[in-house]
C-alpha cells in the first residue's frame, strides 16, 4: 500500500489560499434505522470515544448495540429533524457560511471556508482534500467544541493529522484547542440567556447548565473536560449574578453502566421536581449548535422527567446557533489564529515565479 495519497497537479504562479475548516461531531444522513446504524458504527468504533479493548467491545457493538439502538435513535432523530436536514448539520453549515461572510469583510486574502463532521458526511478527509485541490497551503482547524476532551476535540484533530500525515505535500496547520473561557463566547452565552429571560417573563427559580457527559475515568486519567465545563458554568453564573443556590451544573447523555461525570442531568431534574421547584430553565453551554442532545434529550425528555417528578414549568434555552454575537466571536477566534498568515503575495511576484519555473522546465 502506498505511503502517500496522490497529489493534485502543482501549478506555479497560482495564489495560495488559506483553508479554514469548522469541525463538528456528526449526524446520520437521514432519520432512519439504516442511516443511524451507519453513523453509530463509525462513531462507536472510535477508540477515543469508547475506551474498551476491541476484543471486548466488538461483540457488544455489533451483537447488541447496532442491533437494538438504531431504531430507537432514528425515532428520536425524526422528532427533531428539520426540513433542510439534521439540525446539527444545518446550523454548522450556516455558521460556516456566516463566517465566510464576516471574514470576507475583514480580509482580502484568498480563503476556503467550509465545515466537516468527525463522523458521517461531509467527512474531514473529503473537505481537506478539496482544500488541497484549491491550493490551500495553510489550514486552520476549528473543532466546534467549547471545552476540550480527548473524545471530541482530540479525536477530530487526530483524524485530521492522520490525513495530513499521508499527504506528500503537507500544508502548514494550526488548530483551536478550546474556547471554554473565551470572553466573547461567555458573553454570547450570557446574552443569549438574558434575551430568553426577557422574552419569558423573568428569571427561573433555577438555571441548570447541562454539558455532554463523559466517563469519570477520563477525568482520573487527566482529561481536562470536567474542569473546563465547570469553568464555563462558573463564568456564566458570575456574569448573570446568580447565587450558588440558583444554578446547577450537570452532565447528560450517559451511555453504558460505568460511572460518568456527575451529577447526571436526569437525576438532578428529578430531584428538583420532587422538591417542587417551580420553574427550571436548562441551557447547554457545551454545544454551539442545537442537535439531538439538546432538542430531544433536553427539550423533550428532560422536560418530561422534571414535570413528572413534580416540577411546574420547564424551559429549554436554545444554543447559540447563528446568533450574531457568537459568529462575531467565532470570527475573532479565527482572526487571532490567522496572524502572520494573511500577507498575500503580489500578482507580479507570482507571475515572475511562474516564468522562472517554466524557464527551468516546469509544465506550468
Amino acid at each position: 500500500m502506498a505511503r502517500f495519497t496522490s497529489e493534485p497537479p502543482h501549478q506555479h504562479g497560482i495564489p495560495p489560499r488559506i483553508g479554514i475548516l469548522l469541525i463538528n461531531l456528526g449526524t446520520p444522513d437521514a432519520p432512519t434505522p439504516k442511516a443511524v446504524r451507519t453513523y453509530l458504527r463509525e462513531f462507536l468504533s472510535d477508540p477515543a470515544v469508547v475506551e474498551i479493548p476491541r476484543a471486548l467491545w466488538w461483540p457488544i457493538l455489533n451483537g447488541f448495540v447496532l442491533a437494538t439502538r438504531p431504531r430507537r435513535s432514528a425515532e428520536r432523530y425524526a422528532q427533531i429533524w428539520m426540513k433542510e436536514g439534521s439540525p446539527l448539520k444545518v446550523h454548522t453549515e450556516r455558521q460556516a457560511i456566516l463566517l465566510r461572510g464576516y471574514l470576507g469583510e475583514r480580509l482580502k486574502h484568498p480563503m476556503v471556508i467550509d465545515y466537516a463532521m468527525r463522523y458521517g458526511r461531509p467527512s474531514i478527509d473529503e473537505r481537506l482534500r478539496e482544500m488541497k485541490a484549491q491550493n490551500c497551503d495553510r489550514v486552520l482547524l476549528i473543532p466546534l467544541y467549547p471545552q476540550y476532551s480527548a473524545s471530541t476535540t482530540g479525536s477530530a484533530l487526530a483524524e485530521a493529522f492522520d490525513i495530513f500525515s499521508r499527504m506528500r505535500n503537507m500544508p502548514a496547520v494550526r488548530t483551536v484547542r478550546q474556547f471554554a473561557d473565551h470572553s466573547g463566547y461567555i458573553g454570547a452565552l450570557v446574552q443569549n440567556i438574558r434575551d430568553y429571560w426577557t422574552k419569558s417573563a423573568g428569571r427561573p427559580d433555577r438555571l441548570v447548565m447541562s454539558f455532554h457527559g463523559v466517563p469519570r475515568s477520563t477525568l482520573e486519567r487527566g482529561d481536562p473536560y470536567h474542569c473546563e465545563c465547570q469553568k464555563t458554568a462558573r463564568l456564566v453564573a458570575e456574569a448573570l449574578g446568580l447565587k450558588p443556590d440558583q444554578h446547577h451544573t450537570a452532565f447528560q447523555s450517559r451511555f453504558g453502566r460505568a460511572e460518568w461525570l456527575k451529577p447526571y442531568t436526569a437525576e438532578l431534574l428529578t430531584e428538583l421536581g420532587r422538591q417542587k421547584v417551580g420553574r427550571v430553565d436548562v441551557v447547554c453551554p457545551g454545544f454551539v449548535s442545537d442537535c439531538l442532545e439538546t432538542l430531544e434529550e433536553i427539550a423533550l425528555e428532560a422536560k418530561t422527567t422534571f414535570l413528572q417528578a413534580g416540577g411546574r414549568e420547564f424551559n429549554y434555552i436554545p444554543c447559540l446557533n447563528e446568533r450574531d454575537d457568537w459568529i462575531q466571536t467565532l470570527t475573532d477566534i479565527t482572526l487571532k489564529q490567522l496572524l502572520g498568515w494573511t500577507a498575500a503575495p503580489a500578482a507580479e511576484a507570482l507571475e515572475q515565479s511562474r516564468l522562472r519555473a517554466v524557464a527551468m522546465g516546469a509544465r506550468a
